[in-house]
């Protein structure tokens, strides 16, 4: 293994999980809300790609959530229910409630 490898993962090992976790939510939630049209340069999005990032970001909070605690599970989960709502509301012929992104997770979103 170089040093350079034996650094990087040095340095991820200092890394806590929520810190690792978060960030990875952090990044799901930006990219789907890009994908929903709501970003700032105008790109009107794709509401499939967005459906695949927003369920896998309803996974990996309902996964870790107990992991997290109620301290940084809450804004995610709050960001999730926004992307859902927003999901929704950019779509020409919406799921049924409990069909849409990420609602076998979550639940039905309203």
């Amino acid at each position: 293994m170089s040093d350079f490898s034996q650094d990087a993962e040095r340095d991820l090992a200092e890394v806590p999980a929520v810190e690792v976790i978060t960030t990875t939510a952090i990044h799901l939630l930006s990219a789907a809300a890009v994908q929903c049209g709501l970003g700032e340069d105008g790109y009107k999005g794709d509401l499939d790609e967005a459906r695949k990032l927003i369920t896998a970001l309803a996974g990996l909070i309902t996964a870790s959530a107990a992991d997290l605690g109620d301290h940084h599970a809450r804004p995610l989960r709050d960001g999730l229910r926004s992307l859902q709502l927003a999901f929704r509301e950019a779509s020409a012929f919406p799921d049924a409630p409990g069909q849409g992104p990420g609602e076998k997770y979550t639940g039905p979103v309203n």
